[in-house]
């Protein structure tokens, strides 16, 4: 039991001692990670919703009256499918 505690601890040690080599694939997707990043960080008042004028795109509530309410169908039942 003491062998196999020894043994998984210094198997834990030496996996997350091990230095991670970054390859170029991952390097240059970093890259483009983080320029995506600034660009958000640089344009990020564009992002948020206090720049946008959304008033021309209200429904005016007067316009809605003539259309009809659908009633909901409350009697939906199951028990006929799983018979």
């Amino acid at each position: 039991m003491r062998f196999f505690l020894i043994f998984s601890l210094f198997l834990t040690t030496l996996v997350t001692a091990q230095e991670k080599h970054i390859s170029k694939q991952e390097k240059k997707a970093l890259q483009k990670a983080m320029e995506a990043e600034k660009k958000y960080a640089k344009e990020q008042k564009f992002y948020s919703g206090s720049e946008y004028d959304l008033k021309g795109q209200e429904i005016d509530p007067e316009s809605l009256k003539h259309i009809k309410d659908i009633e909901p169908d409350n009697n939906f039942d199951m028990d006929d499918v799983y018979d």
